[in-house]
C-alpha cells in the first residue's frame, strides 16, 4: 500500500512529465524554425511557403491557409516565436494556463492545416498534441511552477 503522503506528492506533480515533454518540444520546435533559413523562405525546399501551398487544397481551413501564403515569412516567423514562448511559460510554469491554451491553438490551427490529410488521423501528431495540451489548459501547471510560487507568497502576504 502506498503512503498517502506519497500518493499526494505524485499527485501534486502529476502534470510535470507532460509539461516538460510540451515544453522542451516546443521551444526546440521554435529554435529549429527561427535558425533553419530553408523554412523561413517564400519557396524553395522546406520552405514555410512551399509547405502552406501543398497544404492548402487538403486542409479543413484553405482560408487560414490562405491567410498565412500572405506573408509566409512573417506568419513562419510569429508562429516559431509563439511557440519559443510557449515553451518556455509552460517549462517554468509562468501563466501556465495562458501558454497552454496558446500551444492547443498552435496545434488545433496546425491539427486543421498541415496535418488534417492524414489518414488514418491518429498517425498525424498534432491532433496528439492538441489532446495533450488540454490538462494544462484545464488544471494549470500544478508543482513545481511560478505560478505556484507566487500564488504561496500572495496568500502568506494576506494571512
Amino acid at each position: 500500500m502506498i503512503p498517502t503522503d506519497l500518493r499526494e506528492r505524485a499527485a501534486r506533480h502529476a502534470l510535470l512529465p507532460l509539461r516538460l515533454f510540451l515544453g522542451v518540444t516546443f521551444v526546440y520546435a521554435g529554435l529549429d524554425k527561427l535558425t533553419d533559413p530553408a523554412f523561413l523562405s517564400d519557396s524553395g525546399t522546406g520552405s514555410i511557403g512551399d509547405l502552406m501551398r501543398g497544404v492548402r487544397d487538403t486542409s479543413a481551413v484553405p482560408g487560414l491557409v490562405d491567410l498565412a501564403l500572405k506573408s509566409p515569412v512573417g506568419f513562419a516567423v510569429v508562429l516559431a516565436i509563439g511557440e519559443l514562448m510557449v515553451g518556455l511559460g509552460t517549462l517554468a510554469g509562468l501563466l501556465a494556463r495562458i501558454a497552454a491554451l496558446g500551444g492547443a491553438l498552435i496545434s488545433l490551427s496546425l491539427w486543421l492545416t498541415v496535418s488534417w490529410q492524414v489518414t488514418p488521423y491518429y498517425y498525424g501528431n498534432d491532433l496528439i498534441y492538441l489532446m495533450a495540451w488540454l490538462p494544462l489548459v484545464l488544471a494549470g501547471a500544478g508543482y513545481p511552477s511560478l505560478d505556484g510560487l507566487i500564488r504561496s507568497r500572495r496568500s502568506l502576504r494576506t494571512e
